[in-house]
C-alpha cells in the first residue's frame, strides 16, 4: 500500500485507506477505468438531450421548487453557473482546510461511479486542486443536510468556474488568481455539472470521517490514561476479571476490559492489596462505560464507509439501463443520526475521564489534597478540573441531536431535512473538547502516580508517564497550568500509541 497516493475508482475505500490518507495527506489519481465509466455516462447524456425534448430535473428544468420550469437548451450552461452562484450562501467559520481537501476527494471518488454526468475535465480540475493543495473557501454553516450539502458544496466547486475564493500557498486569494498562477483556464459547465457538483453529502462525510478517525486515537488514549489512573488511585482491579465480562458479553466490554489487563500486566501497584473492596463507578465501570463507546464507534464507521463508497447526487444516470431517475440519495439522515450518537458516545468518554480527575484530586488513598505538597499555599491540580468540568458540560450541550429537527425548504417543496451538516460540525466539537478533558486525566494521573512511588506500574504505564514526564515536569509548586495542558494535548496528538 502506497500512503503517499490514493486511487480513486468505483473500488471500496477502507477504513484503512482513509486514515491513511489523513495522515499522510496523499496524493490521489483517478482510475482509466473510472474515466472511462464519466465518459460513457457523459456521453449517454448528451445524446439523451440531443435526441428529443424530454425533461430531466435539474438537467433542462429548474431546481427545487422551480422543478416543473423548462429551461432553453441554448441556457443549459447559464444554468448551471447560476446554481452554483445563487447557492453559495455559506455562513460562520472557514472549514478547516485538511477537511475540504477530504471533502475534494470525497467528490471525486463519488462522481468516480459514472452515474451523476459530468465530464472528465470536471474530475480531473478537482484532482489538480486537490494534489496542487488549491483549497476552496467553504464555510461551517449553511446546510440543512438534504438536496445534499447545497451551501459548503457550492463553495467548493465555485473556483471551477473561477468564482470564490481559495487558500492556496498560504495564502487566501480568489479563486480566479490562482488558476491564473497555475496556467488554468475556468471550466464552463454542461447541463447537470453543477448540479453535480453540490447533490451529495461530501461536507457531512468529510467531517464525520475527520471526526471517526480523531475519534479512534482518542479511544485508544482513553483506555491507557484510565490505566494509569487506576494504579494512581490504587484501584482493586478485581472488576477487570474476564468472568465478569464473559456474561455480559457486549463486544466492546470484552475488549476494553481485556485491553486494560494488558496494559497494566506487570503492575506492582496492581498485585498490592487492597483495602477497598470497590472503587467508583468511573474506574470500575470503564469497560462497560468505554466499552459502549467503543461499540458505537464500530457502527457510525459502517455507516459512513458505506456513505463515502456511495452515489449521493441526483438524478443519477444508468447509461446501460437508458434510465435518468430523480431519488433522495443525498438525504444526510443516516449520517445526522449516526454523527450525532458519535457525539453522545464520545462526550460519555469525557464525562467519565473527568470523573476520574475528581476523584484523583479528592485527598484520597493517601494521596494529596489536590495533588500538591502544601496545599493551601498551593491550590495544585484543583482548577484544570474546572476546565475539565467546563469541556463536560459544553459536550452535553453539543450532544442534544441535530437528527430530531428538521425545518421546510425551498416553498415546502423540501419538506423534510435531516440537518446531518449541523450533527457533524458539532460532533467535531465535541470530539476536540474530548482531547482537552483527557488531557487533563493524563497530567492528572500522572501526577497522582508519582505520590505513589517508589511502588511501580506496569511496563507500559511507565513507558508512557517517562515519556509524558519528559514534555511535563512534576508539578512541585502552582505554575501557569494552561501550558501543562497543552503541552498534555500535543503528547496525545504526537505518541504514538
Amino acid at each position: 500500500m502506497d500512503h503517499h497516493h490514493l486511487q480513486i475508482d468505483a473500488e471500496t475505500l477502507t477504513y484503512e485507506d482513509l486514515e491513511s490518507y489523513l495522515k499522510h495527506k496523499a496524493k490521489i489519481s483517478v482510475t482509466p477505468q473510472a474515466l472511462d465509466s464519466i465518459t460513457r455516462c457523459r456521453k449517454y447524456l448528451d445524446k439523451k438531450l440531443e435526441s428529443g425534448d424530454e425533461l430531466f430535473y435539474g438537467i433542462n428544468t429548474g431546481f427545487g421548487f422551480l422543478q416543473n420550469v423548462s429551461i432553453d437548451r441554448s441556457q443549459l450552461t447559464e444554468l448551471q453557473d447560476n446554481l452554483l452562484k445563487s447557492h453559495a450562501c455559506g455562513v460562520g467559520d472557514e472549514v478547516p482546510q485538511e477537511i475540504v481537501r477530504l471533502m475534494l476527494m470525497l467528490k471525486i471518488k463519488s462522481l468516480s461511479y459514472g452515474h451523476s454526468g459530468v465530464c472528465v475535465d470536471i474530475v480531473k480540475r478537482l484532482s489538480d486542486f486537490h494534489n496542487s493543495d488549491v483549497l476552496p473557501v467553504v464555510y461551517t454553516k449553511g446546510s440543512l443536510g438534504a438536496s445534499g450539502d447545497l451551501a459548503p458544496l457550492s463553495h467548493l466547486a465555485l473556483p471551477l468556474i473561477g468564482e470564490g475564493e481559495v487558500n492556496f500557498r498560504g495564502r487566501r486569494i480568489a479563486a480566479r488568481e490562482a488558476l491564473k498562477e497555475l496556467s488554468l483556464q475556468p471550466l464552463r459547465l454542461k447541463s447537470k455539472e453543477g448540479l453535480a457538483l453540490i447533490n451529495g453529502t461530501q461536507f457531512m462525510s468529510a467531517y464525520g470521517m475527520y471526526s471517526l478517525v480523531k475519534s479512534k486515537k482518542l479511544l485508544d488514549w482513553a483506555d491507557t490514561i484510565a490505566a494509569i489512573s487506576i494504579d494512581a488511585f490504587s484501584c482493586n482491579t478485581n472488576f477487570l476479571n474476564e468472568h465478569i465480562h464473559a456474561m455480559r458479553p457486549h463486544k466492546g466490554q470484552i475488549a476494553i476490559a481485556a485491553r486494560i489487563r494488558e496494559i497494566l500486566t506487570g503492575s506492582e501497584i496492581c498485585n498490592t492489596a487492597k483495602a477497598n473492596l470497590q472503587d467508583p463507578y468511573s474506574f470500575r465501570c470503564i469497560p462497560q462505560v468505554h466499552g459502549a463507546s467503543r461499540d458505537t464507534f464500530d457502527f457510525v464507521k459502517s455507516t459512513l464507509l458505506t456513505e463515502v463508497n456511495s452515489v449521493t447526487d441526483n438524478p443519477n444516470i444508468f447509461p446501460d439501463d437508458d434510465l435518468i431517475i430523480s431519488g433522495g440519495n443525498f438525504h444526510g439522515q443516516p449520517l445526522a443520526l449516526s454523527l450525532d450518537y458519535l457525539a453522545i458516545a464520545m462526550s460519555e468518554i469525557g464525562n467519565i475521564s473527568e470523573r476520574r480527575t475528581y476523584q484523583l484530586l479528592s485527598g484520597q488513598r493517601n494521596l494529596p489534597l489536590f495533588l500538591i505538597h502544601n496545599s493551601g499555599l498551593n491550590s495544585g491540580l484543583m482548577i484544570p478540573q474546572y476546565a475539565a468540568a467546563s469541556l463536560v458540560s459544553e459536550n452535553k450541550q453539543l450532544s442534544t441531536p441535530a437528527s430530531v429537527d428538521s425545518i421546510s425548504s425551498s416553498n415546502n417543496q423540501e419538506d423534510h431535512v435531516s440537518m446531518g451538516a449541523n450533527a457533524a460540525t458539532k460532533c467535531l466539537r465535541v470530539v476536540q473538547n474530548v482531547k482537552g478533558i483527557l488531557a487533563i486525566e493524563l497530567l492528572t494521573a500522572c501526577q497522582a502516580l508519582d505520590f505513589t512511588r517508589p511502588s511501580k506500574s506496569s511496563a507500559k504505564v511507565e513507558e508512557v508517564f517517562a515519556t509524558f514526564r519528559k514534555e511535563v515536569a512534576f508539578n512541585e509548586s502552582d505554575r501557569i497550568l494552561h501550558d501543562d495542558i497543552q503541552k498534555a494535548i500535543s503528547f496525545i496528538d504526537n505518541y504514538e500509541l
